[in-house]
């Protein structure tokens, strides 16, 4: 069983600190998208790193559109994974979408995690009455039929969007790459999972603490996200951070790092 957890979501384990950083990526990326941070990280810290089913070299074998139809699964996977390791106290780092996947997870079994750190993420993408999530029902319709109509052409259209940072093309290039290793039937059914998920009501259970870290110019999580995540979630910091675009952690790195740094300097 251990084998199957640790081969299904490509478990690597770096580094032998006392303190153990789980770092957990968004859609589109795997756990490569975290190497910057790895190497800052692993001299002082156990790294945990991880590919989402569906991402990267998880097992493709494990993954289901009925299985994977919400993000719960996400959230169970990630406690099979801390079951395994037998994790206790540790601190996760979730971009986008695992930001409340690590949410829900802690909701279940708080005691694997002793603070969360957020990098764009967000509970939900749809605008709604007194909420501004980015994203209009017809704006995402549109990403949709996109996707399905030409799904690599989608994302080498997608990609310089989210990464923001024109004056670095590499970095696109990158990220549209990653996005094109993704199955598209998967890449599909994942995209609208996320868009259309809602977990504002889980915000206000939440008691484990939160640093919440966002970037500016955020084509997927507007600024008013980390302000509503924080007004939401007690025990919980915002903090904008020098950065634009949805992936950061990716475009500058050492900005993000120290920021990270910051936030475990805290505990």
């Amino acid at each position: 069983m251990v084998t199957s957890i640790l081969q299904r979501n490509n478990v690597s384990v770096l580094g032998n600190g006392s303190q153990t950083l789980i770092f957990a990526h968004g859609f589109g990326t795997d756990q490569t998208a975290w190497r910057h941070q790895v190497a800052a990280f692993t001299d002082n810290y156990r790294v945990i790193l991880f590919d989402h089913v569906g991402a990267g070299k998880s097992d493709f074998a494990a993954y289901s559109p009925h299985r994977y139809s919400s993000l719960y699964s996400y959230a169970e996977d990630l406690l099979d994974l801390c079951a395994e390791l037998k994790l206790k106290d540790s601190v996760l780092i979730g971009h986008s979408v695992s930001g409340m996947v690590s949410l829900l997870a802690a909701l279940v079994e708080p005691q694997y995690f002793r603070k969360l750190i957020f990098i764009g993420a967000s509970p939900r993408y749809l605008n709604d009455v007194d909420y501004i999530g980015g994203f209009e029902q017809a704006d995402l319709d549109q990403l949709y039929a996109a996707m399905a109509t030409n799904y690599y052409a989608w994302a080498s259209g997608f990609a310089p969007l989210a990464m923001g940072n024109p004056d670095k093309p590499e970095l696109a290039i990158e990220y549209a790459n990653s996005l094109s290793a993704i199955r598209p039937d998967i890449a599909q059914a994942v995209a609208r999972v996320i868009f259309q998920s809602d977990h504002r009501e889980e915000l206000p259970r939440l008691k484990i603490p939160v640093d919440i870290l966002q970037s500016n110019n955020d084509i997927a999580v507007p600024l008013e996200v980390g302000q509503y995540m924080a007004q939401k979630i007690a025990n919980s910091t915002l903090t904008n951070i020098p950065t634009t675009g949805h992936l950061p952690h990716i475009s500058a790195p050492e900005t993000v790092t120290r920021a990270i740094a910051s936030c475990l300097a805290q505990i």
